[in-house]
């Protein structure tokens, strides 16, 4: 066989296809460059106003098994029912559930850890959290949020001392326009006498009730008071309203709250259809809701839960708190219209050559070690172009080395602000490397950085 027909005879070389691009998964929302800012001044806020109130941080896994979510937050919620990413490990056949809530997590470690054998414990966290909802604005399946936990307190002013956490966080923040609801949903006992007559209420007007509402009529009919289907709002403004049903150790408790929120000036509403998603709540229940993000309006919500450490296997210890939706702060921090400066470094080093590049690579490493930001030109390209990108970085100076400063072991700082942060001021001297620093650092210093 000629070599020609042997070659003729070979497959086709194939020419390869272009890689189908992939997207992220619906509702799990990347954080780029330009919010992460906002994102970050959020987190150093919300670290120095927890310790502020003595709170220390906990951090706890994004797998639990699923059992903590049905026993903690309850079988019949929307939660357990429709919107826990849940399954089985493949290797041990567990049943695990990526984190909708962090509370039963919290207490679960206090509990595994017994962080309570000392006495109560003021918590903190921040991560994010997973449920399969329908993304909309402020709402997603990845969401993140912060969340405060007091273990172990029995009286109001643990209670009271929550909320004022979150009146401070939005007068740290600048926020306005949130405003708070409050109600008491009493202790389990009187929360029975108020089921029985829910349902007997409810069955008596069965025809009007939607298929959610008939669902859980037997199993958690407090839920249906939190129904948003407009057809239902007149039947559940007619219901028995469980203040009725409280005793006077729960009604005492409620007072205590409203009468320290008054003496600190805390303005808020009694709502008193206002029950929270959560089966483990008891007495104090409140949000705090904004008109500013539509439909999605609750920003934070909590109460007091003192059944739920003994629902998950601890000896029973009194507790309360709350989370905080992050992405909605960062939604009410946007509407403020606050203006969050762009990321800039102190320093940006501009090079050409190849010894230039070595002498540069050092001089960003000790200009790093004495404390400053910056920015070493990577990638090439000539003086023109890399003045260009430090005079975009936001850098007060620009230090320039070519072979010839290499040589002479000098570098060439150029000031690229005026005293009012115009750009191109263009002033610059000539600094031996040894004393480079402190020069900067000097420099730097007369401008107010």
């Amino acid at each position: 066989m000629s070599d020609e027909a042997s070659f003729a005879s070979e497959p086709a070389a194939s020419v390869p296809r272009k890689a189908e691009r992939l997207s992220g998964v619906k509702g799990m929302n990347d954080l780029l460059p330009g919010d992460s800012e906002r994102w970050e001044r959020l987190e150093q806020v919300v670290a120095h106003w927890a310790r502020g109130y003595g709170y220390r941080q906990i951090r706890t896994p994004i797998v639990e098994h699923t059992a903590l979510f049905k026993r903690g937050i309850g079988e019949v919620t929307d939660i357990v029912e429709k919107e826990m990413y849940s399954f089985e490990d493949a290797l041990n056949g567990e049943h695990l559930t990526l984190r909708p809530e962090n509370t039963a997590g919290v207490v679960r470690a206090a509990i595994e850890h017994n962080l309570l054998y000392d006495g109560p414990k003021r918590l903190w966290y921040t991560g994010p959290m997973f449920r399969h909802e329908r993304p909309q604005r402020g709402r997603y399946r990845q969401f993140h949020q912060i969340g405060v936990e007091a273990l172990g307190f029995a009286g109001p002013d643990i209670d009271a001392e929550v909320i004022a956490m979150c009146q401070r966080l939005w007068d740290d923040l600048g926020l306005q326009d949130i405003r708070l609801e409050l109600n008491s949903i009493g202790d389990p006992a009187e929360r029975r006498g108020h089921r029985e007559a829910l349902i007997a209420y409810f069955e008596a007007n069965a025809s009007q009730l939607d298929a959610d509402a008939q669902r859980r009529l037997h199993t958690n009919p407090l839920r249906i008071l939190d129904t948003k289907n407009p057809a239902m709002q007149a039947l559940v403004e007619g219901a028995p309203r469980l203040a009725d049903f409280l005793g006077e150790a729960s009604r005492e408790h409620f007072e205590g709250v409203q009468s320290l929120l008054r003496a600190i000036g805390i303005p808020f509403r009694i709502n008193p259809r206002l029950v929270r998603g959560l089966d483990y709540y008891n007495r104090t229940v409140f949000e705090w809701v904004t008109d500013r993000l539509g439909a999605q309006g609750t920003v934070c919500g909590g109460g007091r839960y003192d059944p739920l450490v003994e629902m998950l296997g601890g000896k029973a210890a009194p507790s309360c708190g709350f989370a905080i939706g992050v992405e909605r702060l960062l939604e009410l921090m946007r509407e403020t219209g606050e203006a969050m400066p762009e990321p800039a470094c102190d320093v940006y080093v501009v090079h050409q050559g190849d010894a230039a590049r070595t002498v540069a690579f050092t001089v960003a490493e000790g200009l790093r070690s004495a404390g400053l930001d910056v920015v070493m030109h990577a990638g090439g390209g000539g003086f023109k172009a890399q003045f260009k990108r430090a005079d975009a970085s936001g850098a007060e100076f620009a230090v320039v080395i070519g072979d010839d400063e290499a040589a002479a072991r000098t570098a060439t700082v150029k000031s690229l602000r005026g005293a009012d942060g115009a750009r191109g001021a263009g002033k610059q001297e000539s600094v031996p490397l040894d004393g480079l620093s402190d020069y900067l650092v000097d420099a730097l210093v007369a401008t107010g950085d």
